[in-house]
């Protein structure tokens, strides 16, 4: 099968889908352009991911994002990758080149880089609290060390994966790293400037994350990736708290802009309409 026309298609892929606000996105980008196309978003079980991939490449498809469960395969699967994926072993873009071969980016490091930014600006100097040591922790490191984080906390369940991210990561960043489990969170909270989520606890279907604040001091800030439901739990009880909360469509709508490019040619920009666009489709969802 091969797809016929001008039409131009793309596909976010993930196990589950339904969350996935990204054909939201790029329709609204796609329309304020002019651009026939759709970015489609398919359901694929882990056992299935390489053998669908290539057959959307096949089909005719320019790329695909990626979501969880799959972003460390989407690397693995890549001829070339870029700096980001390389560094942090996952992709979440995957981009079908002419002459057959697939590019892999890790643009999550970008989002979230853009989104603590524009709450906080550079972190020099700043100790910050990364909850997770998946693939979104991999690129949340990459980009707080780009900010110029001093200190990185890297918690987990699993304290002995934790461990194994801050070696694998330390060589790659002038953060100091340092990790444990959950239980470490009230000796590690008081210090910390920024507290980041980047666990799917929380996200719809879910169970919440279980997290008492009450160690953070009044200044910090609280980010959760999860976007779907757009405030969390945790990011209710930060707000509870005075603490000021970002929610996950920051880091969504910053990271799917090279796609969008990669995919359909323009450069998106993200505007308060897009962001109003997707808190309505959340609201209808």
């Amino acid at each position: 099968m091969s797809l016929s026309g001008k039409a131009r298609i793309a596909g976010v892929v993930g196990w589950p889908i339904g969350h996935s606000l990204s054909p939201v996105l790029h329709g609204y980008w796609l329309a304020e352009h002019g651009i026939d196309g759709a970015l489609v978003p398919l359901a694929i079980r882990r056992e299935d991911f390489s053998e669908t991939i290539v057959s959307l490449q096949r089909a005719g498809f320019r790329g695909v994002n990626v979501t969880v469960p799959h972003k460390e395969a989407a690397f693995a699967l890549a001829h070339v990758c870029d700096h980001a994926a390389k560094a942090a072993g996952a992709a979440n873009l995957l981009i079908f080149q002419a002459d057959g071969t697939i590019e892999a980016r890790n643009t999550d490091m970008l989002g979230l880089m853009q989104s603590v930014r524009e709450a906080m600006g550079r972190l020099d100097g700043k100790a910050v609290v990364l909850l997770g040591a998946g693939g979104a922790a991999r690129g949340a490191i990459l980009a707080l060390g780009e900010l110029g984080a001093a200190k990185i906390h890297l918690l987990n369940r699993h304290a002995d994966k934790a461990a194994t991210l801050m070696r694998a990561m330390q060589p790659l960043v002038k953060s100091k790293l340092s990790a444990g489990g959950f239980q470490d969170w009230k000796g590690a909270a008081p210090a910390a400037d920024l507290l980041i989520n980047s666990t799917s606890a929380g996200m719809a279907g879910n169970p919440p994350l279980a997290l008492d604040l009450a160690p953070l001091k009044p200044s910090a800030l609280v980010l959760d990736i999860v976007y779907n439901p757009l405030e969390t739990e945790l990011l209710k009880q930060a707000k509870a708290r005075g603490h000021k909360a970002i929610d996950g469509l920051g880091m969504l709508m910053h990271q799917a802009a090279p796609s969008f490019e990669a995919f359909f040619g323009v450069k998106p920009e993200v505007t308060p309409g897009l962001r109003a666009r997707l808190i309505e489709a959340l609201a209808h969802g």
